[in-house]
């Protein structure tokens, strides 16, 4: 279970657009990064519908491939953030769920599941890492078609990568340590909403954020991840996704950066899969919502063993 230090730990992100590095576990990566672990991240579309969310950024896409626009936005954050590496996929961004750009024939959720499966099983071996973050199953809280394509494309891959029977002509099997699903907590949420009622600020957090934030809490098996000191690096991360971000906007940067650090210097995560001494695989996310105690207090104690360290 655990990981072997004798060697560089190498952790990958595999995220669903550009932007989504920035705004999910930036903070976390530039610790890492900065602790000497290799950074790989993986962006599985070109993040071509997105909309130009800066009113003061129109002028910087006339006439411009929006695809390459968002590219070297995304060049740019990822130094920001301390990637040693990135690796495009290639496909199509979906568009929102419900846009009428879900249905294009090369949209990235129309793609057989099995090729990007395929693609990441040989990402995977070719980088070996030991830590893989990606997104949880999270259909009722944002179902943009293409994170949850991110999400089951991610988690077979990992599976896979170490089984030399499956797709055999990607590589030579890799097997990860753990799987990893980045999180925003209820408890976060709440934290920050205080904190701007406190600051006599409207909070971006309205009614039904709050409804939702209060369903998710209790749930105690979150590994919160000590970011203080890097939680500056997901403004500046955004900041360079020029189109997309809107500077003003207060649901990123309503709250200054020591505000953040004193009520929310974490990332938060749920761990789904770990590898155990034997190379099995075990599915902490099955046994930690099982209703057999024995299979609860197994996911306890694995989730005892890496709280507050994806590595451990």
């Amino acid at each position: 279970m655990k990981i072997d230090r004798s060697e560089q730990i190498r952790l990958m992100a595999i995220h669903a657009h550009p932007d989504d590095e920035s705004s999910k576990g930036a903070a976390t990566i530039a610790r890492y990064h900065h602790e000497g672990v290799h950074t790989t991240l993986v962006c599985c579309t070109g993040g071509e519908e997105g909309d130009i969310l800066n009113p003061k950024a129109r002028n910087l896409v006339a006439n411009k491939d929006i695809a390459a626009v968002r590219r070297e936005e995304l060049d740019n954050a990822a130094k920001i953030i301390g990637y040693d590496e990135l690796i495009l996929l290639g496909f199509r961004d979906s568009g929102m769920p419900g846009s009428d750009t879900n249905n294009h024939p090369e949209a990235f959720s129309h793609v057989p599941i099995e090729e990007t499966i395929e693609k990441l099983v040989a990402v995977i071996r070719k980088n070996r890492p030991h830590i893989i973050i990606t997104y949880a199953d999270e259909r009722d809280r944002y179902p943009h078609p293409d994170h949850i394509r991110v999400h089951e494309a991610s988690v077979v891959a990992f599976d896979h990568a170490g089984d030399p029977k499956k797709y055999p002509d990607a590589g030579k099997p890799w097997q990860p340590s753990r799987l990893y699903y980045v999180f925003f907590s209820g408890q976060r949420i709440l934290e920050l909403h205080k904190k701007f009622l406190e600051a006599g600020k409207e909070s971006p957090f309205g009614k039904e954020w709050i409804e939702r934030a209060s369903s998710w809490m209790g749930n105690d098996h979150i590994i919160r991840v000590d970011v203080t000191g890097y939680t500056h690096i997901r403004r500046e991360a955004l900041l360079a996704h020029v189109t997309q971000i809107d500077p003003e906007s207060s649901f990123w940067f309503g709250l200054p950066d020591d505000v953040i650090d004193s009520v929310a210097p974490v990332d938060d995560y749920l761990l789904a899969k770990i590898t155990d001494e034997h190379g099995n695989i075990v599915d902490v996310e099955r046994l930690y919502g099982s209703n057999n105690p024995d299979d609860r207090k197994k996911a306890k104690a694995i989730l005892n063993a890496v709280q507050g360290d994806l590595i451990g």
